[in-house]
């Protein structure tokens, strides 16, 4: 069989099974609401077994997150809900953009300008995703292998962890956060600090994010 084609023909299986069993039983869940799709988030790679069908789930209108593994999918899921419920279509009330909730300049540098496009296309909103955190990794590569597995402020730094705070604060300010370890922090207009991020998406393999100065995001 085509490797390829075996690839794109289990991975849907796959994702189903994280996500079903994967799910927090104990928290009240419509499990209606959610729509699960496999989708090509980014193609970051040369070779073809780098690519990766990502799991979509599209938390509309759901009463509690799901429960997903510590895997790239889980990363981002879990960011997304945090960030908007996982709305596709959320702006909030400074302008803040989609499911990851992306602010117009940001967009700008990964090479999305119009945002109203932006706001009703979902897959491009993944890639988006894929290409700021790619971005960011690039920028903050040195700082990734110097404090990962250290704690600062009592939290342990993790490649996860910057990545996500990264995305709240931007790669400027995490760098300061980290080199001044702690002493120069960064809180948003809802009061979430870096500090937060980094506790709260630690640990997570984002090993699939390859650091890339250029990435950008293109519409199909």
């Amino acid at each position: 069989m085509n490797k390829g084609l075996f690839i794109y023909s289990v991975i849907p299986f796959a994702i189903f099974a994280t996500v079903f069993f994967g799910l927090n039983t104990s928290q009240k869940i419509d499990v209606d609401k959610y729509t699960l799709a496999a989708e090509l988030t980014h193609e970051v790679a040369e070779k073809d077994e780098d690519l990766l069908k990502a799991a979509i789930l599209d938390l509309k209108d759901c009463y509690a997150a799901p429960r997903l593994s510590k895997s790239f999918v889980g990363f981002k899921e879990a960011l997304a809900f945090k960030e908007s419920r996982g709305d596709y279509f959320s702006v909030n009330t400074y302008g803040y953009l989609g499911k990851y909730q992306f602010g117009r300049g940001t967009l700008n540098v990964i090479g999305i300008f119009d945002t109203k496009d932006f706001l009703n296309n979902p897959e491009l909103q993944e890639k988006a995703f894929i290409a700021n955190a790619m971005r960011n990794k690039w920028v903050l590569r040195r700082d990734i292998k110097r404090f990962a597995g250290k704690r600062i402020n009592g939290v342990l730094v993790t490649e996860s962890g910057i990545l996500a705070a990264a995305h709240l604060a931007g790669p400027g300010s995490v760098k300061k956060y980290l080199r001044s370890y702690g002493a120069v922090g960064f809180t948003d207009a809802y009061g979430t600090s870096i500090k937060n991020y980094m506790r709260k998406f630690s640990g997570y393999d984002t090993s699939f994010i390859k650091p890339d100065k250029n990435a950008k995001a293109s519409r199909i």
